[in-house]
């Protein structure tokens, strides 16, 4: 329980410092920092320099504070301090260039923080720097061991190195100081100085300079060569010579053993940029000299980094000139002879004579012969890299070589289309040998006559002709080829030109034998042609519209397509195209193709037609029937109503039917029927017991329109009956007259009704 009590006193302590913490940071601000250089932003160099930076803070509650400070030198921390104080200083005792630059300086508080301003601080003046040398005296080629020193100068320096005022060398260097190495070649006094600069700095210039210091370079006697060339003069190739190289000190005190040269000493004998000889000691060359050994021979003596050399000149007179091999002629074609000849001239003729000297011809490093001439014939067995040598007292000379290629004879060209020969169309051919050496040149030819000049120098080259066309198949053998090499005396021939000539088509026929056909029968296309090259592809057009399958590629003048079962719709215009490799497509003239109906279809239409007109008969024949009953019907029913008998004295009425046919339909002649009673029945039977006047009464009445009985019309296509009513007056006619009238229209009646 205690400890349960313990750490509950302690959480409880943790959780209020922790509360009384945040409380301070949210009650502590930093008003200002502010950086401060004493005594002055710009110094001379050695002077003792104070950073102060300052801070200003406001707080709530009056507790001691941790500031930490934070010097920053280019950006750079160069010091940092934690303290309580709310002022830092920082000492630059004998200040220098290198502490020239931007300073800044930060503060932090818990988790505040701030900066100053920025101050520049300029250290102007440099230490004159001290130089120190090894040794002051030193022998020709020895190296000069200097020192220089900047001892109160900090940072990286470039120290300069100076010989009689000339800089010699320059050295950076994270230190204040620098030793180097300086070579002396020259025999002479010289005087040595250093400077420096501050590589952070470059502004601040460079240094004056350090003290001088004198150094002196001695000779080195001890090593200076001698040359010797025994005999000097009148030396003939053949002749032994002797040339001696040794130091010249030495070679005057013969009696001291070679064990007094200095140990490093080496010795050369060259000549140009050749060593004939390399030895710690003198020593004598000696050889049996050529013409070509004249010239400069130099002894060096050479010790360390020091060179010392003697020169003395060898001249040497020829015994014979350099031999020179010649071919003849200069060229040669495979089958041909060839000679070639060897010839040297005697110089010193005092010592040999021409008989002195004797060749050897020897082929790519082999001897093949020992006399001065040499003839063979040309192949490609001899063909190689040839030389002569001649000698006389033991001095050898060859010549220069000589490259000997005999040239191959062009062989019979060929003669080959390049592309496609079509009569009256441009075309090209190549000529070309397959052996033959270079230049070549091709002359095209046509019936024997030259049309045209090429010439090939290379061998990935070769010749094409064009030719602007031919007129006819035939033409094309009269082409040949001739090639010729430059330098040769024959030229080889081809053989005539022999390729496939197209022959382009001419203008297609389309011949169709017929201009109509039946429906449903086959119509047959044939397109000719009068002339072209085999294969050739006929296609057949209808109404510009390529048929289908009507394609076909033949080896013949004349192809053929088949249209099965025509339809009606495919009359119209016909025509065919044909074409071959010439790549040119020719099209006939248009033919006009028609289609008539089928047997089957015009027996049809006629049966329909003998079908249709019955059926008119029958129809016009029925109604007629009906009509002509109707009519009847009405008739009487009409003359049923009439009185018997008209008064006396008034007009008599008749009631009577013009009947109006149209027999259009049956015989084409439109007929009117109709009677006058009074003609046949009236005036035949009465006409005795009736005078003019009487008859002139027997007139048309105007009729009543009130009285008039409605005349009936039926409308039909082919005809028509009108029903009129006409009132006759007949003063004086007696009962008996109208009876007989109107028997007489009833028999009129029934006569016309069809039997």
């Amino acid at each position: 329980m205690s400890l349960c009590l313990l750490w509950l006193g302690l959480l409880r302590i943790s959780l209020s410092a922790l509360w009384q913490a945040a409380d301070i940071h949210a009650a502590v601000t930093i008003d200002q920092v502010t950086l401060t250089v004493l005594p002055a932003n710009n110094v001379e160099s050695g002077t003792n320099v104070i950073l102060r930076c300052e801070a200003r803070v406001s707080q709530s509650l009056p507790q001691p504070l941790t500031y930490s400070f934070r010097l920053l030198q280019d950006d750079q921390v160069i010091y940092s301090k934690n303290i309580t104080d709310s002022m830092m200083e920082r000492s630059l005792s004998s200040a220098r260039v290198s502490n020239s630059g931007r300073y800044q300086c930060s503060v932090h508080i818990y988790n505040k923080h701030k900066k100053s301003n920025i101050v520049l601080l300029n250290v102007t003046g440099l230490q004159i720097p001290m130089l120190t040398v090894k040794s002051d005296i030193v022998s020709e080629g020895e190296n000069i061991i200097a020192t220089c020193r900047a001892t109160e100068e900090t940072g990286s320096l470039m120290f300069f190195f100076y010989e009689d005022d000339q800089e010699v060398r320059r050295v950076v260097i994270s230190n204040n100081s620098v030793t180097t190495t300086l070579a002396m070649q020259e025999l002479t006094q010289i005087y040595l100085q250093c400077a420096y600069m501050v590589m952070m700095h470059p502004n601040a210039g460079l240094s004056n300079k350090s003290n001088m210091v004198k150094v002196t370079v001695q000779d080195l006697n001890v090593i200076t060569p001698q040359i010797s060339i025994s005999p000097k003069a009148n030396v003939v190739e053949g002749d032994r010579v002797w040339i001696t190289c040794n130091i010249s000190q030495i070679s005057d005190l013969p009696q001291i053993p070679h064990k007094q040269y200095p140990s490093d000493l080496e010795l050369y004998l060259t000549k140009g940029n050749s060593v004939l000889r390399v030895y710690h000691t003198a020593y004598i060359y000696s050889f049996v000299v050529r013409a070509e050994d004249s010239g400069d021979y130099v002894c060096k003596a050479e010790k360390g980094s020091v060179q010392k050399k003697a020169v003395n000149q060898l001249n040497v007179t020829e015994l014979f000139s350099k031999p020179i091999l010649r071919m003849s002629p200069d060229q040669v074609f495979e089958g041909e002879r060839f000679t070639l000849t060897c010839s040297s001239n005697v110089i010193s003729s005092v010592k040999i004579g021409k008989a002195d000297i004797k060749y050897v011809l020897l082929k790519d490093g082999r001897r093949i012969s020992e006399v001065a001439k040499y003839e063979n014939t040309a192949s490609p067995a001899t063909n190689g890299q040839y030389y002569c040598m001649a000698t006389a007292k033991e001095v050898n000379k060859t010549s220069s070589p000589l490259n000997v290629k005999a040239k191959v004879p062009v062989s019979a060209p060929v003669l080959r289309a390049v592309n496609k020969v079509i009569v009256g169309k441009p075309f090209s051919v190549s000529c070309e040998a397959e052996n033959g050496t270079l230049p070549i040149t091709y002359t095209l030819l046509k019936t024997d006559f030259p049309v045209a000049h090429r010439t090939v120098v290379e061998a990935a080259n070769r010749v094409i002709f064009n030719i602007t066309s031919i007129s006819f198949p035939e033409e094309i053998y009269t082409f040949t080829c001739q090639a010729h090499n430059r330098g040769s005396s024959f030229s080889r021939y081809s053989e005539p030109l022999r390729v496939p000539v197209i022959v382009p088509v001419s203008r297609p026929v389309l011949d169709t034998k017929e201009t109509t056909v039946t429906e449903g029968s086959d119509l047959i296309l044939i397109c000719r042609i009068q002339q072209g090259t085999y294969p050739i592809t006929f296609t057949w057009y209808h109404n510009r519209v390529m048929l289908l399958s009507s394609i076909q590629e033949v080896r013949s003048l004349e192809g053929r397509h088949v249209v099965k079962a025509i339809e009606r719709d495919q009359r119209g215009d016909y025509y065919c195209e044909a074409s071959n490799y010439a790549s040119e497509t020719k099209k006939s003239y248009p033919a006009r193709i028609g289609v008539s109906l089928a047997l089957w279809k015009k027996a049809l239409i006629g049966v329909f037609c003998i079908l249709l007109l019955v059926a008119i008969v029958i129809v016009l024949t029925v109604f007629f029937k009906k009509m002509s009953h109707q009519r009847r019907e009405k008739q009487a029913t009409e003359l049923s109503v009439k009185p018997s008998r008209p008064k006396s004295g008034d007009p008599m009425r008749i009631s009577l039917t013009l009947d109006i046919e149209d027999n259009t339909a049956l015989n084409g002649t439109p007929c009117v029927m109709g009677r006058n009673v009074w003609s046949e029945h009236v005036s035949g039977s009465d006409s005795d017991d009736h005078t003019d006047e009487d008859s002139q009464l027997v007139q048309p009445q105007e009729v009543d329109p009130s009285r008039e009985v409605p005349v009936t019309q039926s409308i039909e296509p082919e005809y028509s009956v009108q029903h009129t009513e006409v009132q006759v007056s007949t003063p004086g006619v007696s009962e008996e007259a109208e009876g007989a009238v109107l028997e007489y229209a009833q028999l009129n009646n029934s006569e016309q009704e069809p039997a």
